[in-house]
């Protein structure tokens, strides 16, 4: 059985608030594609919150080999990251970055403390978040000959694969997404049948 569904957000969360002896927590959640998406996000949250003391937080990518990262930004070593890495962790989550922007309230917290705050934001924020699920796909192109428009439009309906981009003239060429689990079965489909091609895109 090939695993081909995950958990994710399409849209940034609300800002979420969490109050520790004085000191405030603004939780987010953002959905992210690539480590660029983080920076262009830190930089605005730090134009946002230009007085803030710390801003912590973790993020994960990719769907069946997972990358991800934490930061403490100043706090004591894995007071911070971990415990917002945790919560994505908890939600099952992937390609999110959930933030946590501290200011200090002039009361120390202590690392149990810190790390208890830490995790009460990042889990508000992905509470607050609409998570969707979504399938692992995988692009082709397929060429072929005008008159088998039919023929192959009836297969990609029958295996509800989505046309991306469609090049229609006497020789046809259609960019395709397939569900992960059908690709193979779609693939050969296409491979057998006479003047059609099919190659795989590289994702």
């Amino acid at each position: 059985m090939i695993e081909d569904v995950y958990k994710t957000i399409e849209k940034p969360s609300l800002e979420t608030l969490f109050k520790e002896k004085s000191s405030k927590f603004f939780g987010y959640a953002f959905p992210i594609s690539t480590e660029d998406d983080v920076k262009i996000i830190l930089e605005n949250l730090k134009k946002q919150h230009h007085t803030a003391n710390h801003f912590c937080f973790a993020y994960q990518l990719g769907f069946l080999e997972k990358r991800f990262r934490v930061s403490d930004d100043g706090e004591p070593s894995n007071s911070a990251g971990m415990p917002i890495y945790g919560q994505i962790q908890a939600f099952d989550v992937t390609n999110i970055l959930v933030v946590s922007v501290r200011y200090f309230g002039g009361t120390k917290l202590g690392v149990g403390g810190l790390m208890s705050a830490y995790k009460t934001s990042a889990q508000l924020a992905l509470e607050i978040s609409e998570i969707v699920e979504k399938t692992v796909n995988e692009q082709f192109k397929i060429s072929f000959n005008y008159d088998l428009m039919n023929k192959v439009s009836r297969i990609l309906k029958q295996h509800d694969v989505q046309v991306l981009h469609q090049k229609l003239e006497v020789f046809c060429e259609y960019t395709i997404s397939v569900r992960k689990k059908e690709a193979l079965k779609v693939f050969q489909i296409f491979d057998e049948m006479y003047q059609v091609s099919i190659k795989k895109l590289e994702s």
